[in-house]
């Protein structure tokens, strides 16, 4: 009873704990005297924009019945089109826009009329027009209601850098354009971040892992002018890069170490994961990493290596379960890989053109299939058997295949050779039709293969994927580059230039600085898509190494932080978080590659799940030795019953593609970390080494404490976790002094990585 009383009362002290650290440390508000102005965010916009002021509005308002979807719209009415909107109206009596004598547009008389029956939007629809969206429309009309196509649907071309007045702070080109909106609102610049709070910041964001006290020391005793830059070249160059990369890749792949329906039985996959471990770590160019992953096996000559990296469309769920109807999961499938696709490369919501026409964006019911044909010519089974962990079509990897080619592949010694799912094309094997509301049953009019032709039209009679994937890399397709920069730019920032990285559609974001968004995308063009190229610009630039303090008087003009007048605080991703714990404690056992292990986990974890067969995973038998501390990356991930603490750290559950993972801070979490078995082995780890020591308990503290957070603690910060040890040794130092070494885990974990 004392004991479960102690472990919850521990995680609620350590959260009042939290608050009073980062109050006192790394939250340290700085006031200054010019606080009046502030962003009028309601105000209209001297120059109304149609792509940024108005179509957010009609789009939102208007389109679910005056939209691209042909079985939706009302009254023959269609405002996504530059037609539509300057069309007359259903009666004949008027036009929409009326550009000759704008006060006799329609829709100004309807949106501001005081009758509910003539009024847009009617009331049935519950929604509304405020008067600040009102008064846009107007200013946009009587301005001469210009048009423009979709913001992302127009190829980037490479901004100017712009001019800005503090050109010390400037690093790098990304300087100009961010400080220009600073300067613009009158915001103020931040000091650079102190030195050992910027090298764990890029430790974590470039190889998912914390420096050592020792690494610590020696970048701050550099004074050199490249110390930064070196050690930048240093992670870019570690193999751990490629497991933080491919950390991330792992979400968006939906990787999974089972299949996913009923039993969920295992699967093996794990030579793909090693292969983008790979792949990132030689820095194989992006528009490589991409065309072999969507389309290696149709590469003329293959090698193993391009047909391995097929494997990430298929790392869908396959079902066993017996009496289901195989077409039906088949066109699942295929439905999986064309959504995946869709979104990791245009950001586009392509799924809800499944069913219908795609109600808020220019993509019909039929294009939805003509991307679906792309990935209809597979010869796969929709119903899989209890004994096949590698459905067809798959490969085989020997021992010999991996001595003279696939170095990257970690075969364990004790099997010698692997097979796995990848893809290939089966000319001609069937025909592809639009499916009515989507179900696999009910064909209607055969369609080939095609693209959006808002986006792009391929031009290409009869293309395949190999075609689908150079056409993402084709020099007029607009969406491509600016779609991976901005998930590059999220993973070092937190957030995207366009907020909503799956979605630069219609409904979407606007992007928060469109001209830095261009540059980054033609620079990266420019620069052969060299994905490490790209994120040193990045971390070397004055926008990334700033201070992460804020400044009262830029939170109130600006209280999102939308234009990075300091560093976006950002919580430890769940693999950090065990990572760094195991890492910081000496039990991390650094290995690449190799199939996926099962670290510590609840008992019972899979019990309650298991619809009467499981296999192989009937029961969660943890992994012995080694495989105990490999990284997070490496955890057997099964897909029904994802890793509980991973979870609960916010990790994608890998049922479908995930670009952007949400962002919680719950009890729950505190919880874990106090009590889960692999943490507290850690902490007893970490606390009997640094316990040893022949040194004060201050300099333990001390010791213990840059262990784990990377940083010194200050004056106070000692003399309050000093007081929590005097206060738990009830007669046993080590065990005192090992509930300081949780708390201060706990400390770290739940707050910031920077």
């Amino acid at each position: 009873m004392k004991k479960n009383i102690f472990y919850f009362i521990i995680p609620l002290f350590c959260m009042i704990m939290i608050k009073f650290i980062n109050t006192s440390t790394q939250s340290e508000e700085i006031t200054i005297s010019n606080s009046s102005d502030v962003l009028l965010i309601s105000s209209i916009p001297e120059n109304i924009d149609f792509n940024f002021h108005v179509k957010p509005i009609i789009s939102d308002k208007c389109f679910a019945c005056h939209g691209p979807d042909e079985k939706k719209r009302e009254a023959n009415l269609r405002l996504d089109t530059e037609e539509g909107l300057y069309q007359l109206t259903e009666d004949l009596n008027s036009y929409v826009i009326n550009k000759k004598n704008p006060e006799k547009s329609e829709l100004l008389r309807r949106i501001f009329h005081e009758n509910k029956s003539i009024s847009m939007p009617p009331p049935e629809s519950n929604l509304i027009l405020t008067d600040h969206e009102k008064n846009i429309l107007e200013k946009w009309i009587t301005q001469g209601a210009e048009w423009k196509k979709h913001w992302s649907y127009i190829k980037p071309i490479l901004p100017s850098v712009p001019e800005v007045k503090n050109k010390d702070w400037v690093n790098n080109p990304i300087d100009n354009f961010i400080l220009k909106n600073i300067e613009n609102n009158q915001l103020n610049i931040s000091n650079k971040e102190e030195k050992e709070i910027l090298i764990r910041r890029v430790y974590f964001d470039l190889i998912g892992l914390p420096p050592s006290v020792e690494e610590i020391d020696n970048f701050l005793n550099d004074n050199s002018e490249k110390a930064y830059s070196n050690l930048v070249d240093k992670l870019l160059n570690s193999e751990n890069f490629g497991e933080r990369m491919a950390s991330i890749w792992m979400d968006i792949a939906r990787y999974g170490d089972s299949h996913g329906y009923q039993d969920d039985l295992e699967r093996v996959m794990w030579p793909w994961r090693d292969w983008v471990i790979h792949a990132y770590n030689t820095n194989l160019s992006y528009d490589k990493f991409i065309t072999w992953q969507i389309a290696g096996d149709l590469i003329p000559n293959a090698s193993k290596e391009q047909i391995i990296a097929t494997g990430f469309n298929r790392n869908h769920k396959i079902t066993q379960e017996g009496g289901v109807i195989p077409e039906e999961y088949r066109s699942e499938y295929v439905a999986d890989r064309t959504n995946t696709t869709s979104k990791v490369m245009m950001g586009l919501t392509m799924e809800c053109a499944r069913c219908h026409s795609h109600k808020y964006d220019d993509i019909s019911h039929e294009e939805y299939y003509g991307m679906y044909s792309y990935f209809n010519n597979i010869d796969e089974d929709g119903l899989i058997s209890y004994s096949d962990k590698a459905p067809k079509p798959n490969i085989t990897v020997t021992r010999n295949d991996i001595e003279k080619d696939l170095g990257f592949i970690n075969l364990p010694d004790s099997i010698s050779e692997i097979t796995f799912m990848v893809m290939r094309e089966t000319e001609n094997l069937r025909k592809t039709y639009i499916l009515d509301r989507g179900s696999y049953d009910a064909p209607t009019i055969e369609v080939e293969s095609m693209t959006p032709t808002a986006v792009l039209p391929i031009n290409i009679i009869n293309s395949n994927r190999l075609d689908l994937a150079n056409w993402f890399f084709d020099d007029e397709n607009p969406l491509t580059s600016r779609v991976v920069v901005n998930r590059l730019w999220q993973q070092f920032f937190g957030v995207g230039i366009v907020a909503t990285p799956d979605d630069f559609g219609s409904q979407g974001n606007r992007p928060t600085n469109p001209e830095l968004l261009d540059w980054l995308a033609v620079t990266f063009v420019k620069d052969n898509w060299n994905t490490k190229k790209f994120i040193k610009r990045i971390v070397t630039s004055s926008t990334y190494m700033q201070s992460s303090k804020v400044n009262i008087s830029n939170k109130k003009l600006d209280p999102e932080n939308m234009f990075l007048s300091y560093f976006p605080r950002q919580k430890l991703t769940a693999e950090m978080i065990r990572d760094n714990i195991l890492a910081s404690s000496g039990l991390l056992v650094n290995k690449i590659g190799g199939p996926s292990v099962k670290p510590y986990q609840p008992e019972g974890l899979w019990d309650e799940v298991i619809g009467g067969g499981g296999g192989s995973l009937a029961r969660y038998i943890p992994s012995t030795g080694e495989n105990l501390y490999r990284r997070s990356v490496y955890t057997f991930w099964k897909k029904t019953v994802p890793p509980p603490s991973m979870m609960i750290f916010d990790a994608s559950s890998r049922d479908n593609c995930e670009v952007k993972r949400q962002d919680t801070s719950t009890p729950l979490q505190s919880l874990t970390l106090m009590n889960n078995p692999e943490f507290i082995k850690a902490a007893n780890y970490l606390s009997g080494r640094i316990f040893n020591e022949k040194i004060s308990l201050e300099n333990k503290i001390k010791l213990l404490y840059r262990t784990v957070t990377g940083r010194s603690p200050s004056d106070i910060e000692i003399e309050k976790l000093a007081k929590y040890y005097d206060d738990e040794n009830l007669g046993d130092d080590f065990l005192a002094f090992n509930k300081l070494t949780m708390l201060v885990y706990n400390l770290d974990e739940t707050s910031q990585k920077s």
